[in-house]
């Protein structure tokens, strides 16, 4: 499979393009320090997969704003803290606190020369707006989980996006998923028959992270450990390597 073979590039936001994970660790610590022990990153991502999971399949027409104010609550719950609305809302605005991965932006802006470019990502309009300031990009089209009333891995985000890229002249064998979760988006974009590439941003770690396990692996067309990489892989195969 080579990257050339493709028209568009459809991006996962948080945890491919943003670092969510450092976002989120960053965004709690106020939670976090009054713990009587501490947690591990990996400890703190895992309990946030799985509230953040379970209000996106429970309540998938919230607002990603409001859905993180719920799983701040539940976390306080679960560690056994009280903590008052107004501290929950704070940390579901925490995303435009959320800093970008080094690579992004650059990559994002060579690529935007050789592709339409569109995300696919598990957020609302109001917290999108600042991740995209600091990815200084220009998308071609953005579909979010607050325009669809569902979040992924729910096969129907799959289904609203490509049925938006072929208004726009884009068929599915013409798009390549750009990804690092294979909980959100590896396994739907199998189910649905889009290529795919694995932005693997945790590779040397263990776990899945801020993402819950798969129940089984997903398969993936390419793999790259950065953006950084895809780009340089794309620049080989223009160069005729």
């Amino acid at each position: 499979m080579r990257l050339s073979q493709f028209k568009a590039l459809t991006f996962d936001v948080y945890g491919t393009l943003i670092d969510w994970e450092s976002g989120m660790v960053s965004s709690l610590k106020k939670l976090t320090d009054r713990l009587p022990e501490t947690l591990s990153r990996d400890r703190i991502l895992e309990a946030h997969a799985f509230h953040e999971s379970t209000a996106q399949r429970f309540t998938p027409a919230r607002s990603y704003t409001m859905l993180l104010a719920v799983v701040y609550k539940r976390l306080a719950e679960e560690w056994k803290l009280a903590v008052s609305w107004d501290e929950c809302l704070q940390y579901g605005r925490s995303v435009k606190d959320w800093p970008a991965f080094p690579d992004s932006a650059e990559a994002l802006q060579y690529l935007k020369r050789h592709y339409r470019l569109a995300v696919l990502s598990n957020t609302d309009n109001e917290s999108f707006v600042h991740s995209n300031a600091k990815l200084q990009v220009n998308f071609d089209a953005a579909f979010l989980a607050s325009d669809i009333g569902s979040y992924k891995p729910a096969p129907r985000n799959f289904d609203y996006m490509l049925e938006n890229l072929a208004r726009q002249g884009i068929e599915k064998h013409e798009i390549l998923h750009v990804a690092e979760s294979m909980f959100h988006d590896h396994g739907p974009a199998n189910a649905a028959g889009i290529s795919n590439c694995w932005i693997h941003r945790r590779h040397g770690m263990t776990g899945f992270g801020a993402t819950m396990r798969p129940a089984e692996m997903p398969s993936y067309d390419l793999k790259f450990h950065s953006m950084a990489d895809l780009v340089n892989a794309h620049r080989v195969e223009l160069a005729g390597g």
